[in-house]
């Protein structure tokens, strides 16, 4: 009889936990693990360091995709975007047009292709630059820099190109040869570029 108390309990706990973290702020949900012990008691943890217990994911963190037309406070980076553009020889102003074209300045924005970030790196970018949290918009705003300095350099110092294959990918802009017929990637582009108009006057 305990053992099926405890089985309860620990059902009615998961339940009630499950109930309640949808309706947190989204940057504060994680993964929930379960352990059931040998006496039936459910353990829940959201970090699994015991690798000898068989804890089961019930819960999957969930990041809200970015609302791009939800307004931000674009002078809150500022000071990063300056220190960033400033240690890489990059123009403040193209770096802030290219975080609001991306994430509309939202440091915890993650895109349906799992890009992430204020400017949104892809996983496999943001770790060959080194970048483990892509959701810190410090580390964030510099791995984006130095990728856009070597698209930059890459394409001979073309920023059409380098912002064809920010959005597109480098091996893209070099199959055809110029911008790809995307209508996603060109009207990245021209935005951007409007972007960059608007925050250099």
């Amino acid at each position: 009889m305990p053992i099926t108390k405890h089985i309860l309990r620990g059902a009615i706990m998961t339940l009630a936990l499950l109930m309640i973290l949808p309706a947190l702020p989204g940057d504060v949900a994680a993964d929930i693990y379960k352990y059931v012990d040998e006496t039936g008691i459910i353990h829940l943890t959201n970090v699994p360091t015991d690798v000898n217990k068989k804890y089961t994911l019930i819960m999957k963190e969930k990041r809200v995709l970015f609302n791009r037309n939800i307004a931000r406070d674009i002078k809150k980076f500022d000071v990063l975007i300056t220190k960033s553009a400033e240690k890489h020889g990059m123009d403040p102003a193209l770096i802030k047009a290219v975080i609001k074209a991306e994430s509309n300045f939202n440091h915890q924005a993650v895109s349906p292709k799992g890009a992430r970030g204020l400017m949104q790196l892809m996983p496999a970018t943001a770790s060959s630059l080194h970048v483990d949290d892509s959701f810190h918009p410090e580390k964030n705003i510099d791995g984006g820099v130095r990728y856009l300095r070597y698209l930059i350099r890459l394409f001979n110092g073309d920023l059409r190109l380098a912002l064809a294959a920010y959005n597109a990918g480098e091996k893209a802009v070099q199959r055809y040869g110029g911008i790809p017929p995307y209508r996603e990637t060109q009207q990245y582009v021209q935005r951007v570029l409007a972007y960059l108009d608007g925050y250099r006057r």
